[in-house]
């Protein structure tokens, strides 16, 4: 074998990477001591880039492409080492192999509970957890910010500061939305977007974006999530006093339909039937009937008014002649103010003595 023949199998003439992993974001290209040859053919596959670092400075970053590694085609390079057009003689570089396709389906979640002030619950706690991806967009900024020089960099290395960085954010937001609780699950796309674009801005300046993000799930603690329970129990209870009386008239209107048998009886089995029915499902008896409101009274003389008094006391004051049947009362609900005898709850008062007589 002769010199030339030994200098040709220390040069390298090809770089290229194929990647058989998931997760390895930055490759660098191990050359073992052996010198990169003048006129190397540089593959650059879909969904990559390739950085040269010369003597620890970034020099030339090649796109997808095949490339014949020349002065015409590694300008930063060239003006770095001052090559000239008849420049043949190898050289050292290394090459970092960037993977700019996305990385898909990343979890991240709240740590601890985040505080917040809900316009319905008050000051409450609340978990989230969702996905994301991530892809390089800058490979030469994310290997100066992020990689430095390590030879294999992959997702593990960084998913737990980006995961940082989407809390962080996440928490700053769903706690200034102003967004109840419970229309949190309406609002989730609105507020991933809001989430995506504040921490897309912080990512780029490691040369990373965030093409999607996801809010899978939010979460109260469990004390909020049983009083809501019991909301909702009530809710059913109120949905069955509803039934209890629908049952009750479809229990009277089939009892009047039977002809035979005695109305009055079947009336009477069918309401109890209803009522029993309703009453099994709803697990209690029928309420009682709320009590009759006792109006209370104002009385209108001379301009000027006085009371409030109850019933009774305007039947005193009937009584003693205090009360007249032109006496001016009025009362809650009451469309303005009447004479006693026109208010049909205070014209009995003076039934127990003649009315005025007729004119002549």
């Amino acid at each position: 074998m002769g010199i030339l023949d030994f200098l040709t199998g220390e040069f390298i003439d090809v770089i290229h990477w194929t990647d058989d992993t998931r997760d390895t974001m930055v490759w660098r290209f191990e050359r073992e001591d052996h010198e990169i040859k003048y006129g190397a053919k540089l593959t650059v596959r879909e969904g990559q880039a390739a950085v040269f670092v010369h003597e620890g400075q970034l020099a030339d970053v090649f796109t997808p492409g095949l490339y014949m590694l020349e002065t015409n085609n590694m300008p930063i390079l060239t003006t770095i080492n001052s090559w000239d057009h008849g420049f043949r003689s190898p050289f050292k570089s290394e090459v970092y192999f960037v993977n700019t396709t996305r990385f898909n389906d990343l979890k991240w979640g709240t740590k601890n509970p985040i505080m917040l002030r809900d316009p319905e619950f008050g000051p409450t706690r609340l978990r989230a957890f969702g996905t994301y991806s991530v892809r390089v967009i800058d490979p030469a900024k994310f290997l100066i910010e992020i990689v430095g020089t390590d030879g294999e960099f992959t997702m593990d290395e960084i998913s737990y500061q980006i995961r940082n960085i989407i809390v962080q954010a996440f928490s700053r937001i769903i706690a200034g939305s102003g967004v109840p609780v419970l229309d949190m699950a309406a609002n989730t796309a609105e507020l991933g977007k809001l989430v995506a674009t504040e921490i897309s801005e912080v990512v780029a300046e490691y040369g990373l974006t965030i093409p999607e993000f996801y809010i899978e799930n939010i979460s109260l603690p469990p004390a909020v999530e049983e009083a809501l329970d019991k909301r909702t129990s009530m809710g059913v209870a109120g949905d069955l006093r509803r039934f209890r009386e629908y049952s009750t008239a479809e229990a009277m209107t089939a009892a009047a339909r039977n002809p035979d048998g005695g109305g009055g009886m079947g009336a009477g089995l069918g309401m109890g039937m209803g009522m029993a029915m309703a009453t099994q499902m709803s697990g209690h008896a029928a309420p009682p009937p709320p009590p009759p409101v006792e109006h209370v009274w104002h009385i209108a003389e001379n301009g000027k008014t006085h009371g409030p008094y109850s019933k009774a006391d305007l039947g005193r004051m009937a009584g003693e002649g205090k009360l007249t049947r032109e006496t001016y009362v009025w009362t809650a609900g009451q469309d303005g103010w009447l004479p006693a005898d026109e208010v049909q709850e205070l014209a009995q008062l003076f039934t127990v003595m003649p009315p005025p007589p007729p004119k002549a």
